[in-house]
């Protein structure tokens, strides 16, 4: 049901291309010593443009190397989630209420007691503004900060990391590796919805 409410959310997003992945790569070289910053920019961006996520992550990996890259990788994608979450304790929650109803609200609540950390831990680098849809789904619901924290950070660290390590794996191939970061997440998506209905029973 979280992972079906997930994608519905997400269709609205158009899927980034290749081409779109190896551009990243060229404006985070653009920016020189700033390109950490424009790297967790673009997470951060993920929230509502198609940008992907685990891309910009092997890049960081390809200019920085697995340990640095990894590190901004997980800053960008916690604190990425952190400020989805954060949004739904805006004005925004209220407007999102009124595109939900009130008995959906209370199913993602259910929801979300009995599984939102496993489906906030393993949609954490799945493709099609996914792991951006559930934490807004999180906020939305209530989930409390400190699980919804807990659940970000270990969903997201081993994503950085391993897409970083992609990336500083293949740094003299950069096409190679933003290629697998950007079909390894698609070809995760099925295992992931999967295991996440098995917490969710």
């Amino acid at each position: 049901m979280i992972g079906v409410l997930s994608l519905m959310l997400a269709s609205c997003a158009t899927t980034p291309t290749l081409q779109e992945a190896n551009d990243a790569v060229l404006v985070l070289r653009r920016h020189g010593s700033w390109a950490w910053a424009m790297g967790i920019a673009l997470i951060w961006a993920d929230l509502v443009l198609p940008v992907p996520q685990t891309a910009v992550i092997a890049a960081l990996g390809i200019i920085y190397g697995t340990l640095l890259g990894g590190v901004l990788g997980s800053l960008g994608l916690i604190t990425g989630g952190l400020l989805g979450y954060g949004l739904m304790l805006t004005s925004a929650r209220r407007f999102a209420q009124r595109i939900v109803g009130p008995r959906s609200l209370n199913k993602m609540e259910r929801l979300f007691d009995r599984g939102g950390a496993w489906a906030i831990i393993l949609t954490r680098s799945l493709p099609y503004s996914v792991p951006e849809a559930m934490v807004f789904l999180a906020g939305l619901a209530g989930m409390p900060i400190r699980k919804f924290t807990a659940a970000l950070t270990i969903g997201s660290v081993p994503t950085a990391f391993a897409f970083a390590a992609i990336g500083a794996g293949w740094a003299d191939q950069p096409l190679v590796a933003l290629a697998v970061s950007y079909v390894l997440p698609i070809l995760l998506l099925p295992i992931a919805l999967y295991l996440m209905r098995l917490r969710a029973q």
